[in-house]
């Protein structure tokens, strides 16, 4: 993520919601450079300020998509491919990382087929940039207080090649999460999916939504890491 201009933001985040605040401020407490991108410039800026965090400042979205990584926080049936749409030509050679999960506006189902995922049709709709999912199964609760005891917990990154993941890495050093490798984008569906159970059993626990999975692990004797 290297850049020759030392103010350049290196990660753009489209939209002040509860995702897209916390995930700015997240990457800007780990030293990133970050512009927080309104259609409202005066709620960014007021967002900004409270937060007080160095490294963030608000912009348009013309502005957070100047970055060389470009988080969209806007869900698919909120109109996420057209926000997109509409800055197509700001995408080619970016990094693009993909959180949504496509439920629909009751949380019942999805908005897209069974045999497919939103990482997936983010790919395929803009092949110029370079997709990469990831806090798809973290809910917004947990960034406010990412630890749970002494634990981290998980965040699955998928994606088509290596080195975008590896660069996504480098961004997310230093943010209080463990990251794994969950494979390629069509890995998606099953990480969008396991969203889709876990909010349902984090309700019926009474943890929803301060809640997250960690893979418990455990090396078996004689068997090389």
């Amino acid at each position: 993520m290297a850049n020759s201009d030392s103010s350049a933001p290196e990660l753009g985040v489209l939209g002040t919601g509860r995702m897209g605040s916390r995930l700015a401020a997240m990457f800007a407490r780990a030293g990133r450079k970050v512009v927080l991108g309104s259609r409202d410039s005066e709620r960014a800026a007021a967002i900004v300020e409270t937060l007080q965090i160095p490294g963030l400042r608000a912009g348009c979205y013309s502005e957070a998509l100047a970055a060389p990584a470009v988080l969209p926080a806007v869900f698919i049936r909120d109109g996420l491919f057209d926000l997109l749409d509409r800055h197509c030509r700001a995408l080619t050679g970016k990094l693009l990382i993909d959180i949504s999960n496509p439920f629909n506006a009751d949380y019942s189902d999805f908005v897209t087929a069974w045999d497919t995922s939103g990482a997936e049709e983010l790919e395929r709709r803009f092949p110029q940039a370079r997709v990469v999912g990831a806090y798809k199964n973290v809910f917004w609760e947990v960034f406010d207080h990412p630890e749970f005891g002494e634990q981290l917990s998980d965040v699955l990154v998928t994606g088509e090649r290596d080195a975008d993941k590896a660069e996504f890495l480098a961004l997310a050093e230093g943010t209080p999460f463990r990251y794994l490798d969950a494979g390629p984008l069509a890995h998606s569906r099953t990480v969008e999916r396991l969203t889709f159970i876990t909010s349902r059993l984090g309700q019926q626990l009474g943890s929803y939504p301060r809640m997250n999975w960690r893979l418990l692990t455990q090396p078996i004797a004689g068997v090389a890491a």
